[in-house]
């Protein structure tokens, strides 16, 4: 056996090993409120709102002269911003593979995106389109910036930590989510006694969100570090780079076939997480504040799950464990079909099994997907992780929105969705994932 590989870090090693962990979780930690009370709670409503306040007679509003209805406006500007994704992530991810620097290109996206959602402030009246750009800036920057953290991780946690480091990020995460929505609950549902509207409280929340995700990027930027890229990385450009990316992950078709799996299960869970307020919001009646409580919800209970689930990894396999969520996926789904309109108590049990598998099954697929990467390719095939991830999340919101375009009913919607999962788990099961990771040129878990 190679000495290297069973050989005890250094306590210096392991001591500056700790220190980027916990500079890398804290970038969970930074931009989680974004996808929390930015796209999960208080945009789409909001905007769908400014767009109703737009629409025609008829409901329709019309960007470039297209005839768009005012509810499938939000989930067309999501599906849009994920294909600017797909253009920009593979420049970015062959840049930092090629120069070996990603914390200026992490910053770029970072503060980009940040500063799109601290300009949210200014949505008001009838200002959608305000609202489509800013969203598709927003939610395009981070998902580049998503590309580049997620790259750090085979590089800051061997591979026996990386399932609990993967978890311990999604929590820290899902935690700040909590205790931002807990301060937005406040005020929201207070927002006479500080002396605002109601429109202006959610417009504050938006921004403030924007103003945490650049205070708290600082941690990560500071403890962070960039490793030198081999020289046989140094060769090609933009483009040229993706094609040799693709070519070169011809090579490892078992690593295609989990991304294959990842895109098509994951879409299902982003137009969950995208749509799931619009649904409560327009199908089930609920008022802001219960989906407030109810994505709050979602937030402590995902902290519990991402860990418990990072534990059962240990004992049963990643694989295994993401299997079983998507399980409870497919039948949670299922279930929110048929929730009754005016319940909240229901729905509280709705966002109750979702956090319980939202966090892990996301930490796991990319803990798991880590191991699968050819060693000093990281930032390159993440990009295609991201693609998979945010990048090909596109044709969720698409078929969400046409089938409420279709059919008039957010029932129906949701219901599209369930089959996302049950794909991505048929695709998954079919995966032999010790032969992708020795494949790929790595050391094989003692379980996975």
């Amino acid at each position: 056996m190679d000495t290297d590989t069973v050989r005890s870090p250094a306590p210096d090693e392991a001591a500056g090993r700790r220190r980027e962990q916990r500079g890398w979780y804290f970038y969970d930690w930074a931009c989680s409120v974004y996808s929390t009370s930015v796209l999960t709670v208080f945009l789409g409503p909001y905007l769908t709102s400014v767009a109703e306040a737009a629409a025609d007679a008829d409901g329709f509003v019309h960007p470039l002269g297209i005839p768009v209805r005012a509810g499938s406006f939000f989930p067309y500007a999501v599906s849009l911003s994920v294909i600017l994704a797909v253009v920009v992530m593979p420049l970015v991810g062959a840049a930092a593979d090629r120069t070996g620097r990603k914390k200026p290109l992490l910053a770029a996206a970072a503060y980009t995106g940040a500063a799109a959602t601290a300009g949210m402030f200014f949505l008001d009246g009838e200002r959608y389109l305000l609202g489509g750009l800013l969203l598709v800036v927003a939610n395009a920057a981070q998902s580049v910036a998503m590309m580049l953290y997620n790259s750090y991780l085979p590089q800051i946690a061997p591979p026996e930590e990386r399932d609990a480091v993967s978890s311990r990020g999604w929590a820290f995460g899902y935690a700040a989510g909590a205790l931002v929505l807990v301060l937005n609950l406040v005020l929201y549902t207070g927002h006479d006694r500080f002396g605002v509207s109601e429109g202006m409280a959610v417009r504050i929340c938006l921004a403030s969100a924007g103003l945490w995700w650049g205070a708290f990027a600082l941690v990560p930027l500071r403890r962070l570090r960039d490793r030198r890229a081999p020289e046989r990385e140094a060769a090609l450009p933009g483009f040229r780079q993706l094609a040799a990316t693709v070519r070169d992950m011809r090579r490892h078709p078992l690593t295609l076939a989990f991304l294959l799996a990842y895109l098509v299960y994951n879409d299902g869970i982003q137009t969950v997480i995208s749509q799931a307020s619009v649904y409560g919001s327009k199908e089930l009646g609920l008022e802001q504040s219960t989906l407030i409580v109810a994505v709050l919800l979602v937030q402590v209970l995902a902290v519990a799950g991402a860990l418990a689930m990072g534990r059962l990894a240990r004992r049963y396999g990643a694989k295994r464990t993401i299997l079983g969520s998507l399980v409870a996926w497919t039948l949670t789904l299922a279930a929110g079909y048929f929730l009754p309109a005016g319940a909240p108590m229901w729905f509280f049990v709705l966002a109750a099994g979702i956090g319980l598998v939202l966090g892990g099954s996301q930490a796991l697929s990319r803990s798991l997907f880590s191991h699968l990467v050819p060693p000093g390719k990281e930032a390159e095939y993440f990009s295609a992780y991201e693609l998979s991830d945010r990048g090909m999340s596109w044709l969720g919101p698409l078929l969400f929105g046409l089938t409420y375009q279709l059919t008039g009913s957010y029932r129906d919607a949701i219901a599209s969705l369930v089959g996302f999962f049950a794909l991505g788990f048929v695709l998954l099961a079919r995966v032999p994932v010790r032969r992708a990771i020795a494949d790929a040129g790595n050391p094989v878990p003692e379980r996975i």
